[in-house]
């Protein structure tokens, strides 16, 4: 099985690993001694469904909501991007403190949703579907451990709206999982691709235009019915977008293509690999000449011709 995916890969506290029915004892209410305190010091990932709930909250674009209350990260290295909550200037405060508790408290994010709970997806590889198991956080500024209310980690999860949260935003964790599971074999993405995964998760606003563009139109065969449908709503959108992210990253087909934009995306891929193939040729012959005017032989210096990004090498 792959490594658990803990939301919280920076910390010093080592979570406990539970199910479902695990029995907790915690509460979170105003009035008690460390109230706001976890606010103060934030690490907050998003997902997808976050960032649609918040941007509405706030009533402005997605675009916007990433460029002022957000800032990406690694998932994984030279991987797809992540996106975390951006705190106050200067500070480590969530922007949506204040006194009385959270601001946005109705559409906080899902990590102020479980903590101390977190959500824990894996995936054996030869497996399609993802486990969820749960971790217990106990960090010692918080007092809600210490507060004598009981609740199993389930019904803490409903108490607290999750389960709507955590099946909006599958779609998207399985590709994080698909990716991170798949190691190697996929290989590192292109920038395109890091691009289109970051546009498709997070800036739904812009993936709404995409979907809506003559461009997308030659290339998938939709009907005006079915993409009216899936644009009405940024919920359906999001849903679509995965869909989309497993297609082009995956090539999991399941959004038809227009039969001559195909044929014309194949002879374009075709004629793009044989240009790939004559630049090589000539960074090797240039090379070898190169390597003659010095006194070498490829066997002397044990050298080989890589490609434009280093992804492949070849050796005679």
């Amino acid at each position: 099985m792959s490594q658990p995916d803990v939301p919280f890969p920076q910390s010093p506290v080592v979570p406990t690993m539970v199910d479902g029915d695990h029995t907790i004892q915690f509460s979170c209410h105003k009035g008690i001694s460390c109230w706001n305190a976890c606010c103060s010091n934030i690490d907050i990932s998003l997902t997808p469904y976050d960032i649609v709930r918040l941007k509405k909250h706030l009533g402005i674009s997605s675009t916007e909501f990433l460029r002022d209350y957000t800032v990406p990260y690694e998932m994984e290295k030279d991987g797809m991007a992540g996106v975390k909550l951006r705190p106050i200037e200067n500070g480590t405060a969530c922007r949506f403190m204040q006194p009385e508790g959270c601001g946005v408290y109705a559409d906080r994010p899902t990590a102020c949703r479980y903590y101390p709970v977190a959500l824990l997806s894996m995936r054996r590889q030869d497996e399609y579907v993802d486990r969820q198991s749960y971790a217990i956080v106990k960090e010692d500024h918080c007092k809600g451990h210490e507060v004598a209310r009981s609740i199993s980690v389930d019904d803490y999860r409903k108490e607290q709206g999750l389960p709507e949260y955590d099946e909006l935003a599958r779609g998207w964790r399985q590709l994080v999982l698909k990716k991170k599971s798949s190691g190697p074999t996929i290989g590192t993405p292109s920038l395109k691709s890091r691009q289109l995964f970051f546009m498709a998760s997070y800036d739904i606003d812009t993936f709404h235009s995409f979907v809506e563009s003559e461009a997308f139109s030659r290339l998938f065969a939709m009907t005006d019915d079915e993409r009216t449908l899936i644009l009405a709503d940024d919920v359906e959108l999001l849903q679509f977008s995965f869909r989309f992210l497993r297609q082009v990253l995956f090539g999991e087909q399941s959004i038809a293509l227009n039969e001559e934009a195909a044929k014309e995306r194949l002879e374009s891929w075709k004629a793009r690999q044989i240009e790939i193939e004559r630049e090589a040729a000539e960074k090797r012959a240039k090379l070898d000449e190169e390597m003659a005017r010095e006194g070498f032989n490829e066997e002397d210096s044990g050298l080989g011709v890589c490609d434009d990004d280093g992804a492949s090498c070849a050796r005679d």
